[in-house]
């Protein structure tokens, strides 16, 4: 008997492996907002953030090959292309995030704005929310929480309640804030009892794993003058909701009000290509260059400067913040027009878009989501997941998404909608 792509899978990568949909689709080309299947089948892609201005675009290709064909060589050598890219991106950041350090993944970017901190604070204590995700090294891990620490998550970890839509911290929207804010008082004065200090709090400013709730400007200035007083840093991860994906600012940060001390970066900086970076002010910088001897082998080669640099361009030069923006309003305003038993509450900024469906007693409709993310694969349309209880549909497209893209996907949507039945 002939061997299956998924039995040929778990053989060389071993098992729990995971994949996307309870049928995994077995890509084979991509290009802009579409998806292509080994049987030739196209999908629209709703839901990567990878290839920020679309799949395979030619300009961020041709960057890749041009300078593969050139040079492509170790970090430690000197080049002109990462200070470019440095001085592009910092342009684009205030609040004296002036310097930064090229890495290859999320992963790596927070791991080292966590040792920042440290650095910078002399403590360990790090915060994160009870249902975050910031990547997959040993530190970082240990703030994430899917799957706990074995052991438990360290002395010098804790992990505050994350902010909520439907059930807001502290009973209500006015209430969450102060609420959210007390939570990290109380998680700041266990460290410092403890022995472990404060050095930092990592979020992402869109809170995107926990379901990306519906926020104000300033709900975190609560939070943010309690971290001030206690003489920690904030570490902004800024992975998901980063490069103009919100439409309305071009960082996470910027669309809350606050100022991060720390800002850190990944895949879709370089439409997939890949290449992070940590981002931060001088004196943090020296800090942390004092007490590490870091450096990094591939982390802004050559090559991925290249891919960063050319999708900054294609940012600028197609206007896709402003798209976004534009299209991610006639998105959220139709699928707030859906109507179904179970849609609670639809919400978002730019295109990162998402419905959340309960039940009639409150209880998540879990399995309800999870057939309408099959159901919609089925008729071509890729989404996903995310939140507390995987209940809430994720919308996360390639920022040239366009309106009849959109179209598309909300009739397809409100088609299945009716003809999806609550599971028993």
């Amino acid at each position: 008997m002939s061997e299956t792509l998924i039995e040929r899978r778990a053989r060389l990568m071993g098992p729990n492996v995971p994949t996307f949909h309870a049928e995994p689709v077995h890509l084979v080309r991509g290009e802009g907002v579409w998806l292509w299947d080994a049987s030739g089948r196209r999908y629209l892609d709703a839901y990567n953030n990878v290839p920020h201005v679309g799949h395979c675009h030619p300009r961020v290709v041709e960057a890749i090959a041009r300078q593969a064909a050139t040079l492509n060589t170790h970090t430690r050598y000197l080049h002109t292309a990462i200070l470019d890219y440095i001085e592009r991106l910092t342009a684009t950041l205030g609040h004296g995030l002036s310097q930064a350090i090229m890495v290859c993944t999320g992963s790596e970017a927070n791991d080292v704005a966590l040792r920042m901190a440290q650095a910078a604070t002399g403590a360990r204590g790090l915060i994160a929310t009870d249902n975050t995700y910031h990547g997959n090294t040993s530190a970082v891990s240990q703030l994430s929480t899917r799957r706990p620490p074995i052991g438990g998550y360290p002395a010098h970890v804790r992990l505050v309640p994350a902010p909520e839509s439907l059930t807001p911290l502290g009973g209500s929207p006015e209430a969450q804030a102060t609420a959210f804010a007390a939570n990290v008082a109380r998680a700041i004065a266990e460290l410092e009892d403890t022995g472990q200090g404060f050095a930092g709090f990592m979020l992402c400013p869109f809170f995107a794993n926990e379901g990306f709730p519906t926020l104000p400007r300033g709900f975190l200035d609560p939070t943010v003058a309690v971290i001030r007083r206690a003489g920690g840093l904030i570490l902004a991860d800024e992975v998901q909701p980063g490069f103009g994906r919100l439409g309305d600012a071009f960082w996470g940060h910027e669309r809350l009000g606050f100022a991060p001390d720390v800002v850190t970066l990944g895949k879709p900086m370089a439409n997939g290509h890949p290449v992070g970076a940590v981002v931060t002010r001088p004196d943090i910088m020296a800090d942390f260059r004092t007490a590490f001897g870091y450096f990094n082998t591939f982390g802004g080669n050559p090559v991925s400067a290249a891919a960063a640099l050319a999708t900054l361009d294609v940012l600028e030069e197609e206007g896709l913040v402003a798209n976004a923006r534009d299209v991610g309003a006639h998105l959220l305003a139709r699928l707030r027009a859906l109507r179904h038993p179970l849609l609670a509450e639809a919400r978002g900024a730019g295109l990162f878009l998402g419905a959340e469906f309960v039940h009639p007693d409150g209880s998540p409709a879990t399995g309800f989501a999870e057939r309408l993310v099959e159901g919609l694969r089925l008729r071509g349309i890729l989404t996903g997941r995310i939140g507390r209880y995987m209940n809430t549909l994720k919308i996360r497209p390639p920022l040239p998404f366009s309106r009849e893209n959109a179209d598309l996907l909300v009739e397809t949507l409100d088609d299945l909608l009716a003809r999806t039945e609550e599971p028993a």
